[in-house]
């Protein structure tokens, strides 16, 4: 490698590797032993998900309502019951539309969701579901089985994927937390980038490569560019696909369309970092100590869905989804503080615009019924 074909810029974080910080050291070691340079992607899966240390698999308190409670950043189970209890509605239709009996969760947290929809889903018929959770972090999964005990034997724990899967998956800020890789357009030349160690300053520093590497879409303008493909993210939704019999999948997430994601405006990205419910775009600080994600390319989920032989029911906003499926009924006997904390779900400048609804199924459960959350206001033909 020549200095031609490597680019170095932005000044390396002040991270320090040792026994401080061992996601740190972590991932000094996988710079060494990929050569002295690794793909952005690599980084951010170790930087989360590395065994005993990555951010995930820590066993730090990451979900909850604000700095207070020592939490990260808040999810929309963690900030009301409610929403649990109006998803459960779009979750017992499903079930009773595809003739399963079967809730699959992935990425579940603290199990706050579950335990929202084990409560919810008997009064809607529902009472002889099984919960089954996919969970790769060790320490997320012990909060969990504490949290949903008193359920016993209907709720299941699976650390891989089954062969088959029949029920309705479903997934809350699970598509966000995947790895992404990283594209700079620089004087109209593409690079990846990946980040190294800076042996001088003792910390890690951003670097980019030249690649074949290109967005989904043309970007219009010359100017420089930075933004993220989702390579993982679309190969997660084909091997689910692939597995998917019987049933349906929910993906409830913040993103865009495609047309939105890549606009030649948003020449930053959508990388950002999360700790103590402050934001960030710097990953290399702070390594193991915070979150890391990138919004979702929905245009790209749906393809790879349909690719892999599903087929797209339904996508909108969140707040169109609750609305639909029946959230200001739910908060009629609700006391007026509670109302308030739940209407953050659906308003435009909180989490009701931003968040968007997927749902997909395979052909022979998508025809017969159409989705409560999708009644009104679907934007299928916006992707």
């Amino acid at each position: 490698m020549t200095p031609t074909d490597t680019i170095r810029e932005m000044q390396p974080s002040d991270g320090r590797p040792g026994e401080s910080c061992p996601a740190l050291a972590c991932v000094r070691a996988a710079v060494a032993q990929a050569g002295g340079w690794l793909p952005f992607d690599r980084f951010m899966a170790l930087a989360l998900y590395a065994p005993q240390v990555g951010y995930y698999a820590s066993g730090a308190r990451v979900f909850g309502q604000g700095p207070q409670d020592g939490s990260d950043f808040v999810t929309a189970a963690e900030l009301t019951p409610f929403f649990g209890a109006t998803l459960a509605r779009q979750v017992a239709q499903a079930l009773m539309a595809t003739g399963t009996a079967a809730v699959w969760e992935f990425g579940a947290g603290n199990g706050t969701l579950a335990e929202q929809l084990l409560q919810a889903l008997p009064q809607l018929g529902c009472g002889d579901v099984h919960y089954h959770i996919i969970e790769v972090s060790g320490a997320l999964r012990a909060r969990q089985q504490q949290r949903l005990r008193p359920w016993g034997a209907r709720v299941h724990w699976h650390e891989r994927w089954p062969e088959r899967l029949d029920g309705v998956v479903l997934g809350n800020e699970v598509l966000d937390a995947m790895p992404v890789q990283l594209l700079h357009r620089r004087g109209g030349v593409w690079y990846e980038r990946g980040v190294v160690w800076d042996e001088a300053a003792q910390a890690l520093a951003w670097c980019d490569r030249p690649t074949a590497l290109r967005p989904p879409c043309a970007i219009d303008g010359e100017h420089d560019y930075l933004t993220e493909i989702h390579p993982q993210a679309e190969a997660f939704v084909r091997t689910l696909a692939q597995r998917l019999r019987r049933g349906a999948v929910l993906w409830l997430d913040y993103g865009f369309p495609e047309h939105e994601y890549y606009h030649p405006q948003r020449a930053q990205g959508t990388l950002m970092c999360h700790r103590a419910h402050r934001a960030d775009d710097d990953p290399l600080r702070e390594v193991g100590a915070k979150d890391i994600t990138a919004h979702v390319n929905f245009t790209g989920i749906a393809l790879a869905a349909q690719e892999a032989g599903l087929e797209v029911l339904g996508y909108t906003s969140q707040g169109r989804f609750l609305l639909n499926t029946g959230l200001l009924d739910v908060l009629q006997q609700a006391p007026l503080p509670q109302r308030a904390m739940a209407l953050k779900l659906v308003h435009e400048h909180e989490m009701g615009e931003l968040f968007k609804a997927l749902m997909l199924a395979p052909p022979a459960c998508a025809t017969g019924w159409v989705p409560l959350g999708f009644a009104q206001g679907d934007r299928t033909h916006t992707l």
